[in-house]
C-alpha cells in the first residue's frame, strides 16, 4: 500500500522534476531571461507591408529589424504559410528566440466566405453560425494564422453606424448567445490544436453606442444602461474562455474605453477574473493624444498599461515610452511583466514554442484552398439566413420552368462584391464566386431565358441605362431587381446619414414597377436600409445581405423553392432615419402613445407613426406557421420556483419550413423602469406541413435580474408578461405573479 501511495506521491509531484512544467512555469522562467525592452517587445503588434485595415505608419526596414531584436509580439495581416514563415523565421533570429503570433481579421470566413455577421444572425441558427467559424478557423489556420479579432459582440440600435454588419444586431441575449457560438466555433477543442485559432470579443465597451451613428465618436450613458445591455455578451465571453479582448476606439463617459480602468481593471481583470490579454485597436492608444485624454504618445502610453491595455496595435506607443515610463517609476515594473505573461502563455498554449511553423505548413493550406465541403455548406448557409420580408399573393417560390426571367440591377453579374465588408481577398475571387445571374441560370429549365440588364450603377446619377432595363422588363413574366447598397458602404467607417437605396436605385425600381411586370425584390446590404416605396408597393421582397463565396447559389434555392426562407430580422428596420435609433425592447415612458392616430400630447411624431416598418424578429416563410394553446405550469410562482411555459406550434401551409419561436417577458413594475419586452429565449425548428410540434421553453429567476440604479443585480417580486410568437410584435400574452 505505502509503495503505491510513493509512487501517486511521485505522479503528483514529479513532473517538474521530470521536465514536464505547467506553462506558469515555463513563463516565469523565460520572463526572467528577458530584458525590459524584451518584455515591452512582446506588447508590441505591428501590421504587415501589403494589406492594411487602419492607418498606416509603418517602416518596413525598421519592423523587420525590430522583430529580429526580439522587440515584436504580434504581425496582424500577415498571411500563407510561406509568409508567415519567413517573419517567424526573423523571430527565431532573435537572442531569446520567441515566436510570433499572426492575428488577421476573419469575420464572416476566410477562403470560403459566408453572410456577413448581420446576415448570419438572422439565420437565428447557432449550430450553422459555430460551424460557419469552425470552418473559417480551419481555413485561416491552414494559411499560418493563429489569431481572429473576431468575434464582435457590440449591441447595435443604429443602422447609421456601419459597423452593425459585423455584429448580431440590437438585442443582448440574442447577440451572447450568438457570441458564445463564435467563440467555440473559433477556439474548437480548445487551443493549441492545429485547427484552432484564438477568439477576440471586441470592442470593449460599448462601441456599438456611438453617438449619431458616427464610427469612432462618443458614447455618453449611464452605468445601468452599460452593465445592463451592453457589457453581458463580453462578461459571457470572459467566462467561456475568449482568448482575447479588443478595446473600442469610442470615449465612455469621458474616459477612451483603451485606458478606461472601470471596464478593464475593475471588470475585466477584477471582478471577472480574465487571464486572457487585451489588445488596443488600430492606433487606439495614440488616438487618445486627439482624444483629448492624453498630451503626447508617452503619457497616452502610460494610462493605457495603467488602466490594463496588454498590446499596442500599430500606435507604436508601448516600445518607444514604457522602458522610459517603468525607469522614470511611472509605471510599475510588474505591470509589464504581467502583460507580457498574458501574452506568452497564449503562445504556449498555441503550442508556438514547440514548433514555431506548425501552423505555416503549405500542405495544409494547400487542403483548404478550395474545400467543396466548406463552399457546399456556405450555400446552404446563405439560404438560411436570408430574410423572406413580403410575399404578395404568393408569387415567391417561382416555378423553374417559367419561360423568361429579367435579372435587373447593378449586383446582377458581381463577384468578388458578394463577399461583403471585412472579407480577405484573394486573386481568383472573380473567377470562384457565383454570381446571381449564373446562380439563378443554372436553376431554370433548360428551355427558359434569363435575360439581364444592369439598369443603374450603384452610387450616381446617371440614368442612361434605364431604357435598356425597362425593354428587358417587358420582354420578361417575372423581373426579379438585385438592389441595395455596395459591399463597401457598410463596414468600418461606413456611417451613413442617408440609409435609402443609394445613387438612382429607387427611380429604376419605380420604372421597371411601371411595365406592369411582377417584380421579386432583392436587397443586398450590410445593415438595414429604409425602403418604404418598395415595402408598400413591390409584391416580393428578400432582403439577401451579402452572402459570400456561393451568393449566387443561396440565392436561386430560396428563389426556386429549394430552401424555404426561414431568417428572422435580428434588427428593427425603420421607416426613416428620424426614428433612429429605433428597438424593440425600449422603455414605456409616462405618456406612452397608445395608437398611432392619437398623437397629442403622447410620446410620439406628428408626421410618422412610432412602429417600425419591420420589427426584430420578423420573418416570413413560404409556408404558414399558427400559434395555438400556450400554457404555462403555473401563474403564481414563488421564489426560486421555475416557470414552465409551452405553446402549439402548427405548419399550416403548403410546404415543410423552419420557424424561429420567440419568447419574451415584461417586468412590469420595478424599482427602475423596465423593457416592454425582452428576449428570453427563442428555438429554431422545423416543421413538415401539417405538422404541429410543441415548443417548450423555461424561465427562472436569473432571467429576471436586472441592474438597478446602484449597480445592484437582482430580480423583484411582481407581475410579468410571458410572451410568445413569430416576431417581437406578434405574440400571445398570459400574466403571471412571482413573488419573492
Amino acid at each position: 500500500m505505502r509503495k503505491i501511495y510513493f509512487v501517486l506521491a511521485c505522479t503528483a509531484f514529479g513532473f517538474q522534476a521530470l521536465g514536464q512544467k505547467t506553462i506558469d512555469q515555463k513563463v516565469s522562467d523565460l520572463l526572467s531571461k528577458m530584458t525590459l525592452e524584451e518584455k515591452v517587445g512582446q506588447l508590441v503588434q505591428y501590421s504587415g507591408f501589403e494589406y492594411a485595415t487602419g492607418p498606416q505608419n509603418s517602416n518596413s526596414a525598421n519592423v523587420l529589424n525590430e522583430i529580429k531584436q526580439g522587440k515584436v509580439g504580434s504581425m496582424l495581416n500577415v498571411s500563407g504559410a510561406a509568409e508567415t514563415r519567413k517573419f517567424q523565421e526573423l523571430a527565431l533570429r532573435s537572442r531569446l528566440k520567441i515566436p510570433l503570433l499572426f492575428g488577421q481579421d476573419v469575420i464572416h470566413g476566410y477562403r470560403t466566405t459566408f453572410p456577413v455577421n448581420l446576415g448570419q444572425a438572422a439565420s437565428w441558427d447557432l449550430k450553422l453560425i459555430e460551424k460557419s467559424e469552425r470552418i473559417a478557423a480551419t481555413e485561416a489556420s491552414a494559411y499560418g494564422i493563429h489569431w481572429t479579432f473576431a468575434p464582435m459582440v457590440d449591441i447595435a440600435r443604429d443602422p447609421r453606424w456601419g459597423r452593425v454588419m459585423e455584429g448580431s444586431g440590437e438585442d443582448t441575449y440574442l447577440g451572447t448567445q450568438i457570441g458564445l457560438a463564435r467563440i467555440r466555433g473559433f477556439q474548437g477543442k480548445g487551443l493549441g490544436n492545429l485547427d484552432a485559432i484564438m477568439a477576440c470579443a471586441k470592442h470593449f465597451a460599448a462601441y456599438g453606442a456611438a453617438v449619431g451613428g458616427r464610427d469612432y465618436n462618443s458614447v455618453d450613458m449611464s452605468l445601468r444602461q452599460l452593465n445592463e445591455t451592453y457589457l453581458p455578451p463580453f462578461k459571457a465571453a470572459a467566462e467561456a474562455g475568449v482568448a482575447t479582448f479588443m478595446n473600442s476606439f469610442n470615449d465612455i463617459n469621458g474616459i477612451p474605453a483603451t485606458a478606461n480602468r472601470y471596464i478593464l481593471r475593475d471588470l475585466l481583470k477584477g471582478k471577472w477574473n480574465y487571464r486572457g490579454f487585451v489588445v488596443s485597436d488600430w492606433g487606439s492608444i495614440g488616438e487618445m493624444v486627439p482624444h483629448g485624454y492624453a498630451k503626447d504618445n508617452k503619457e497616452a502610453a502610460e494610462k493605457a498599461i495603467l488602466a490594463g491595455s496588454d498590446m499596442d496595435m500599430e500606435s507604436r506607443a508601448y516600445m518607444t515610452e514604457l522602458p522610459k515610463l517603468v525607469k522614470e517609476g511611472k509605471v510599475n515594473p510588474t505591470l509589464i511583466d504581467d502583460a507580457a505573461r498574458r501574452i506568452l502563455v497564449k503562445k504556449f498554449e498555441m503550442g508556438l514554442f514547440d514548433d514555431p511553423y506548425r501552423f505555416s505548413s503549405e500542405k495544409r493550406q494547400q487542403e483548404q484552398t478550395d474545400n467543396q465541403e466548406n463552399r457546399k455548406f456556405g450555400r446552404e448557409f446563405g439560404s438560411k439566413s436570408m430574410v423572406l420580408l413580403k410575399n404578395q399573393n404568393n408569387l415567391l417560390p417561382l416555378s423553374r420552368a417559367i419561360k423568361t426571367v429579367a435579372l435587373i440591377g447593378p449586383f446582377g453579374k458581381e463577384t468578388s462584391a458578394n463577399h461583403g465588408f471585412w472579407s480577405v481577398a484573394f486573386k481568383d475571387d472573380n473567377q470562384r464566386i457565383i454570381t446571381q445571374f449564373d446562380g439563378i441560370k443554372n436553376q431554370l429549365d433548360k428551355n427558359s431565358t434569363l435575360l439581364y440588364a444592369k439598369g443603374a450603377n450603384v452610387d450616381d446619377q446617371d440614368k442612361s441605362m434605364f431604357a435598356e432595363a425597362v425593354e428587358t422588363a417587358k420582354k420578361a413574366d417575372v423581373v426579379i431587381m438585385t438592389l441595395g447598397e455596395g459591399h463597401a458602404m457598410s463596414g468600418e467607417a461606413k456611417s451613413r446619414s442617408n440609409l435609402h437605396f443609394s445613387g438612382v436605385q429607387e427611380e429604376l425600381l419605380k420604372e421597371i414597377a411601371k411595365t406592369g411586370k411582377p417584380v421579386v425584390l432583392m436587397i443586398n446590404a450590410g445593415r438595414p436600409l429604409v425602403f418604404d416605396w418598395a415595402a408598400d408597393h413591390i409584391p416580393a421582397i428578400i432582403y439577401s445581405w451579402w452572402l459570400g463565396t456561393e451568393a449566387g447559389n443561396s440565392i436561386a434555392d430560396v428563389l426556386f423553392g429549394t430552401v424555404n426562407p426561414g431568417g428572422k430580422l435580428p434588427m428593427t428596420f425603420p421607416r426613416t432615419e428620424g426614428q433612429i435609433p429605433v428597438y424593440y425592447n425600449h422603455y414605456n415612458t409616462g405618456r406612452p402613445a397608445k395608437n398611432n392616430t392619437d398623437r397629442n400630447y403622447v410620446s410620439a411624431y406628428i408626421d410618422l407613426d412610432n412602429d417600425p416598418k419591420f420589427p426584430f424578429g420578423y420573418g416570413l416563410s413560404y409556408t404558414r406557421f399558427t400559434y395555438s394553446d400556450m400554457k404555462l405550469n403555473s401563474t403564481e410562482l414563488k421564489g426560486n420556483q421555475a416557470l414552465k411555459i409551452s405553446v402549439n406550434v402548427t405548419n399550416s401551409g403548403n410546404y415543410d419550413g423552419e420557424e424561429v419561436v420567440q419568447l419574451y417577458i415584461r417586468d412590469l413594475f420595478g424599482k427602475v423602469v423596465r423593457p416592454v419586452k425582452e428576449l428570453k429565449g427563442f428555438e429554431k425548428v422545423f416543421i413538415k406541413k401539417g405538422e404541429t410540434k410543441t415548443i417548450g421553453f423555461t424561465i427562472t429567476t436569473e432571467n429576471l435580474k436586472f441592474y438597478d440604479d446602484q449597480l445592484n443585480y437582482d430580480w423583484e417580486g411582481g407581475e410579468f408578461d410571458i410572451m410568445v410568437g413569430t416576431d417581437s410584435q406578434n405574440v400571445q400574452i398570459k400574466r403571471i405573479n412571482w413573488s419573492k
